[in-house]
């Protein structure tokens, strides 16, 4: 292949991603309710109207635009990825468009939903045992068939560019122009490569806006330690139960100097948060969610206390169509001996207190 029609290639590739961006409009900004003598306002940025019904769209459009205009990917490449699903998807969508071969490294445990989602689109599923081994299974399959990697864990802080360009930082502060509390006091969102949280933090501080970044992190995941302690290097090894978010080791894309907060959030308290959300707004969303409005019910309670009024903005990740069978599914809560019934309690008794502060 010449040079001339590999540049071609690259051309028109980027304009076919770049064409389907323009098809989906903005995603919505809900309102989650709240007394109104708090003079506090909640919303959630719904990720799963996104055409792969998730917030990893945005991660995988960034990922596909970054290899290509790095010279990485061309009309011959295999595509590699480590995923725990939702990226995955995204990322087979993607690859189906430019009719490149797809093969995505997924622990056992990623839900059945997701899949099939992932081969509807067109992707090949290659199976590892434990989470950590993702990773060389990824590189070892890149190596042998000479594609890409296109390693979402180290590029997500980097493909995205966090200065705007209709990033999903630069997305939140125009849908809040018109609205009471503008500038938010708090922006919660997971971890999951630690790239959402560095397009917050940067642009937060770019624009000079007081908002304060949120890091809200499941059991199991590395992250939160990490903050903590400092060590970078800081592994539980033990996988999220929460998909999409947690990990067993800390990720490349976390940048911690730009958190301005951490919270470790029970299992229980994530998977009671989203049947909150369901019974409250018709809403229906996966764990991370969960984890998301935990974190920010536990900082509104904190403004209640200090009489501070204000906005919170968290993310509704994805849809609770995938977790059917999982978290929306009482049988599968007992196997997994995850009550949330006492986190139910404490969120009723939130919303019409403001009192919330439980611990771990």
């Amino acid at each position: 292949m010449s040079r001339l029609h590999s540049r071609s290639w690259v051309r028109e590739a980027v304009r076919i991603i770049e064409a389907d961006a323009n098809r989906s409009a903005d995603t919505h900004l809900h309102v989650f309710p709240l007394p109104a003598d708090w003079n506090i306002d909640l919303y959630l940025k719904d990720e799963s109207v996104h055409p792969t019904g998730s917030l990893k769209h945005r991660l995988a459009r960034s990922l596909f635009l970054y290899g290509l205009v790095n010279g990485q990917i061309g009309q011959d490449t295999v595509l590699v990825e480590a995923s725990s699903g939702s990226t995955a998807v995204s990322e087979a969508y993607f690859a189906r468009m430019l009719g490149l071969r797809f093969i995505t490294v997924v622990p056992r445990s990623t839900s059945p939903e997701k899949i099939a989602l992932i081969e509807f689109y067109g992707g090949e599923c290659h199976y590892v045992d434990r989470a950590p081994d993702m990773y060389p299974e990824a590189e070892r399959l890149a190596s042998e068939c000479n594609g890409h990697y296109l390693d979402q864990f180290t590029y997500a802080e980097r493909a995205t560019d966090w200065r705007g360009n209709n990033n999903i930082a630069e997305s939140v502060y125009a849908q809040m122009q018109s609205e009471r509390h503008p500038v938010p006091t708090w922006i919660v969102v997971g971890a999951g490569t630690g790239g959402t949280s560095a397009t917050f933090g940067r642009y937060v501080r770019y624009k000079r806006h007081t908002t304060k970044i949120a890091v809200v992190d499941p059991e199991n995941s590395s992250f939160y330690g990490a903050w903590e302690t400092g060590a970078l290097d800081y592994a539980t090894g033990m996988p999220s139960r929460i998909e999409g978010i947690g990990r067993p080791r800390v990720e490349p894309s976390f940048v911690p100097g730009v958190i301005d907060e951490m919270l470790q959030v029970p299992d229980a308290g994530s998977l009671a948060a989203i049947r909150l959300l369901r019974e409250r707004t018709g809403h229906w969303a996966g764990g991370s969610t969960g984890t998301n409005l935990f974190g920010a019910f536990t900082l509104i309670s904190r403004m209640l206390a200090e009489g501070q009024a204000g906005s919170v903005v968290t993310l509704l990740c994805d849809g609770g169509e995938r977790y059917a069978n999982t978290y929306y599914n009482d049988e599968w809560l007992a196997q997994k001996s995850i009550d949330i019934e006492p986190y139910r309690e404490m969120y009723q008794e939130f919303l019409v207190s403001g009192k919330f502060a439980p611990s771990l």
